[in-house]
């Protein structure tokens, strides 16, 4: 199977992803074959739900819909051409381990892709947060290219027989992947936040936007923001009134337990913070914040933001700011939109798997 086959059965497969996020076109699947794969990932989101109680089939159907963008012909074109030089070449297929975290749904897909696409095995040890949404995904690929069975399998139990590993997790379990792994060719992923800078003058729509940023996941994921900088003399107002559009997040018993946890900590420790209702506001150096927390810290120069980032770098995933000055950052509301090349912690995955030999 070459790279326009494994190409081609990825574009498909976004494709077929859409109708997840467009409930008309779910309604209106007339082909056999698509409503079954349909079913079965209907499926696996319902039992992903009874599993895990932070995957909401809101939260999932956004993440297929996400994958579904990602996936466009012009984005896998424009994805395999920054590697075509070692694409085209064939070389033995290693098998590669895959490590996967369960904080947000389906957050190991990308290095599912990369590593199918660069020609390697995928063998998949899947979060028991999340043990059966890329199942499903993969179940769907296979049957749009069953060229791909042989490719990929998933285990439970310990993992073993490899050539390289790619691990994602907490800087805790880092620090065990490290003693575990290092002996192998590897990628190991920690701890990652988003951050967002804020100049004052940002429109209600953006700060909308914004909120998707925040609350998306339950702010689990290794995108969101959980700090945002702001100038010396910001109006809270107008922000905490845009932010009420996303009040019902608190509805969520496990949110709402730490949003409640969070609150009585700070009250009996006498430190000041900012009730939304929903979102508790606190000044704090600190760029992870705990859940139901969001981290601010107030600036005079963008030059002093800018020296946070630097001296922050390896545990920022993003930066989000609509202002001028800061190299690289993205627009409001993108932070969950990543393009295939949006590497997380910023190591070119295809170029690891590609120097391992495959094709």
């Amino acid at each position: 199977m070459n790279i326009h086959q494994k190409a081609g059965a990825f574009v498909r497969l976004g494709s077929f992803l859409k109708v997840f996020g467009d409930i008309k076109e779910s309604e209106a699947l007339k082909d056999p074959f698509e409503a079954e794969l349909y079913d079965n990932i209907k499926a696996s989101i319902t039992e992903a739900g009874f599993i895990n109680s932070w995957f909401t089939q809101d939260n999932v159907s956004f993440a297929l819909a996400s994958l579904s963008q990602m996936l466009q012909e012009a984005s896998i074109d424009s994805f395999t051409k920054r590697y075509e030089d070692k694409l085209f070449i064939g070389h033995p297929a290693k098998t590669i381990a895959v490590v996967m975290a369960g904080n947000i749904p389906l957050v190991g897909f990308h290095d599912f892709l990369c590593v199918l696409l660069s020609g390697h095995h995928f063998n998949g040890k899947l979060s028991s947060d999340d043990p059966e949404l890329l199942k499903a995904i993969a179940t769907a690929l296979i049957r749009i290219e069953p060229a791909f069975e042989n490719m990929i399998s998933f285990t439970t139990e310990r993992i073993s027989g490899f050539d390289a590993v790619i691990a994602t997790g907490s800087n805790n379990t880092a620090r065990y992947f490290e003693s575990y792994f290092g002996k192998y060719s590897h990628i190991i992923r920690k701890n990652r936040n988003g951050l967002a800078v804020l100049t004052g003058n940002e429109s209600k729509a953006a700060l909308l936007d914004l909120g998707e940023d925040i609350f998306r996941y339950f702010g689990m994921g290794c995108r969101n923001v959980s700090k945002i900088f702001v100038p010396e003399d910001y109006d809270w107002n107008k922000f905490i009134d845009t932010m009420q559009a996303y009040e019902d997040i608190i509805h969520h018993h496990k949110y709402n337990n730490n949003y409640t946890y969070n609150k009585t900590i700070y009250i009996l420790n006498q430190e000041p913070f900012y009730d939304t209702g929903f979102l508790l506001l606190k000044e704090d150096p600190a760029l992870p914040s705990p859940l139901a927390v969001l981290h601010f810290e107030y600036y005079k120069e963008l030059d002093e933001v800018q020296n946070f980032i630097t001296m922050h770098e390896e545990g920022i995933q993003c930066v989000i700011s609509e202002g001028p000055g800061l190299p690289n950052s993205i627009k409001p509301g993108q932070s969950q939109h990543p393009e295939l090349w949006d590497y997380a912690d910023g190591v070119d995955t295809m170029e690891f798997l590609l120097g391992l030999g495959g094709g």
